[in-house]
């Protein structure tokens, strides 16, 4: 990732401060930043799927798909991308997912 992250830092560092760094330093720190082994769109694209699936249809989503945007995922691929999800991941998932893309898209 071209930026440093400090959400976990910056939410929960002082109540959960090793939470704090794993997020930061590891997930967003090392995980993401392995470009040579999978780039920050699949990354993207692989992780609003994993949420959506998961039924994560709250504030960390809408960060993931504006992170997917920012790294090059069109909404058109977006839109794509959670219709065929919803097949297999449920449909209401997939409602509340495209509602949230289309705000991060269109705003």
């Amino acid at each position: 990732m071209e930026q440093k992250i400090t959400a976990g830092r910056d939410e929960l560092g002082g109540f959960a401060p090793k939470f704090a760094q794993l997020n930061d330093d590891v997930l967003f720190g090392e995980v993401w930043a392995r470009e040579e082994a999978l780039s920050a769109r699949d990354r993207s694209i692989v992780t609003v799927t994993a949420l959506m699936a998961g039924g994560i249809l709250d504030s960390s989503l809408k960060f993931h798909i504006a992170n997917a945007k920012r790294h090059g995922v069109t909404a058109g691929e977006m839109a794509e991308i959670l219709t065929h999800a919803a097949f297999y991941a449920g449909w209401p998932k997939a409602w509340a997912a495209l509602r949230m893309a289309k705000e991060v898209y269109e705003g």
